[in-house]
């Protein structure tokens, strides 16, 4: 049997690089559900409204996907990801006068603003890193780095729930809002920092680059392919389920689990994460032996299960299933975007702009599932998910394999 390194050593130092992405990202991401249960608190606002916290966030996916990509196309990679890091910085920077303004708006502009670098980010990482080595080992590649990601999940809820949950609220709330006013501040200090360290990162020409001449198709040629299609698909509604999971976590632990504090609920949801690096581990592994599809729709199967338990309201065995189901939907991500991009070639940079607006899924469904809780009970409200669920399975045993239509 072949054996295909998982990238090439001259690739090395960018692969480093483009992995951190992932990382960086990930603590934006997880700290937007800690900001959304810190406004409930500090600024009066209801379920609902702070599901727009993820609405904000995600919603700037379906804005910058496709003029990133666009980018990504005319300048590169390299310039693409530096592109994405200084919106992230700006983002990142805006908290400041957000926390002066008391605003919830200003807040949710400044996370847009952060999100717009996120999404640049997310649109360029995934080609980018299944373009640093053989094709076969495009969605190991992409696991492997987005289990980094899941790391950087693990720490925006601990940065949270230390500096944002952990002191005690004044009822003031300029004083109130200070914590997240510098932690952000530091934030774009980091982000800028490594910007300004890539910027002198020499960037080797890429593998399929330099075995395939690229072609300008349009993208009416991208829509020839029906697996694409279905990871677009697919990808909305898994953002959609994991913006919601993620944006009601520490609201479901508070209320269903005695004696659980906001704080407390923080850290468990950072080991939630945790639980998803796990899976994002164990499902790189397990591509050497069961095809991507394949594992793809155990993990969905395993994910409805925990939705079912959830909604039950069993006390520790449904918060189990709360921890585990980030362990389930850990693979779906970067699955569903290496099956999309398979065999698109010089096509993969305009495929990956939109299944990056699939992420938008995430701006539209905490708010549907804030809805169903203030009106019925947070444990229903993660019975929606069951409906994005069945979409990824029909996507992974269905519609994953590449066809041309």
């Amino acid at each position: 049997m072949e054996h295909i390194p998982l990238t090439e050593r001259k690739y090395l130092p960018t692969f480093i690089f483009v992995t951190s992405l992932f990382m960086l990202w990930g603590v934006a991401i997880s700290m937007g559900d800690v900001l959304n249960r810190h406004f409930q608190k500090v600024l009066g606002v209801t379920l609902a409204q702070s599901g727009l916290v993820q609405f904000s966030i995600f919603g700037a996916y379906a804005v910058m996907a496709i003029p990133a990509g666009l980018f990504m196309n005319k300048f590169g990679y390299k310039n693409g990801s530096l592109l994405g890091l200084c919106l992230y910085a700006i983002g990142a920077f805006l908290f400041i006068p957000a926390a002066g303004s008391e605003s919830f708006g200003f807040f949710r502009f400044a996370l847009f603003v952060l999100a717009c670098g996120l999404a640049t980010l997310e649109t360029v990482a995934h080609p980018f890193t299944g373009s640093l080595g053989d094709e076969r080992k495009s969605e190991q590649r992409i696991n492997f780095s987005q289990a980094f990601n899941a790391v950087g999940t693990i720490i925006g809820p601990i940065l949270g729930g230390f500096f944002i949950l952990g002191g005690v609220l004044s009822g003031n709330t300029q004083s109130d809002l200070v914590s997240v006013k510098v932690l952000y501040a530091c934030i774009g200090v980091v982000v800028l920092s490594i910007a300004v360290a890539f910027y002198f990162v020499k960037v080797p020409p890429l593998h399929e680059h330099s075995v395939k001449a690229k072609i300008d198709r349009s993208y009416r040629d991208l829509f020839k392919y029906r697996h694409f299609k279905w990871a677009a698909i697919a990808q909305f509604f898994n953002v959609a389920a994991q913006g919601g999971t993620w944006a009601f976590f520490i609201n479901y632990a508070v209320r269903y689990m005695p004696g659980m504090t906001d704080q407390r609920a923080s850290y468990w949801f950072s080991f939630s994460m945790g639980m998803m690096l796990a899976g994002r581990i164990l499902g790189t592994y397990l591509m050497d032996y069961i095809k991507p599809n394949k594992l793809l729709a155990i993990y969905t199967c395993g994910s409805i299960v925990f939705c079912l338990l959830i909604w039950q309201k069993l006390g520790l065995i449904s918060f189990i299933s709360l921890i585990g189901l980030n362990f389930t939907f850990s693979i779906m991500f970067p699955t569903i975007f290496g099956l999309g991009l398979k065999n698109l070639h010089d096509l993969k940079e305009k495929a990956s702009s939109f299944i990056a607006m699939g992420v938008v899924g995430g701006a539209l469904f905490p708010p549907l599932m804030g809805l169903v809780a203030d009106k019925v009970d947070v444990a229903t409200a993660y019975l929606l998910p069951i409906i994005c669920y069945a979409v990824i399975l029909l996507f992974a045993t269905q519609f994953s394999k590449p066809v041309q239509e």
